[in-house]
């Protein structure tokens, strides 16, 4: 198992287990898609304060390491 608690969290408490961003309510599949729909980074930490571009990043390491490790999942701890 990866663990990415430094940025990314799985609780089955926030949005019925989807990731989400750290300390936030903010799911990685929103930020996703912002960036598929050509948003920069700095125009998604414009509708979302809360977040750094170091979150940004920490979204697409996450994605990147899920489509090459599909059976793992993150876990924290």
């Amino acid at each position: 198992m990866k663990v990415f608690n430094d940025r990314i969290t799985v609780d089955p408490k926030i949005l019925s287990g989807k990731p989400v961003i750290k300390g936030t309510r903010i799911p990685l599949s929103i930020i996703l898609t912002m960036l598929r729909d050509g948003a920069s980074f700095q125009e998604i930490i414009e509708e979302y304060p809360r977040i750094t571009d170091e979150d940004i990043r920490a979204v697409l390491d996450y994605s990147a390491y899920i489509m090459d490790h599909p059976e793992e999942e993150i876990i924290n701890t």
